[in-house]
């Protein structure tokens, strides 16, 4: 699953995120792509649009687009 986040701009921002991410119950991995502020994520069980929104928010972002 791919993820569109907004905000981010450096090394901080990446790790904030991805850690957000991998928090959430079925979330097994996270990466975040700086360049192209793509997060993609992989899971064990389907996770809901608004938790994966959630997340990103309460990580200082904005989470634009799911790609699933």
């Amino acid at each position: 699953m791919r993820l569109t986040i907004e905000g981010m701009s450096c090394n901080h921002c990446k790790m904030r995120v991805e850690n957000s991410l991998k928090a959430l119950k079925g979330v097994k991995g996270a990466e975040v792509d700086l360049e192209t502020g793509v997060a993609t994520i992989s899971t064990t069980e389907e996770i809901d649009d608004s938790l994966l929104k959630e997340a990103v928010e309460d990580a200082g972002y904005s989470l634009k687009g799911i790609e699933r």
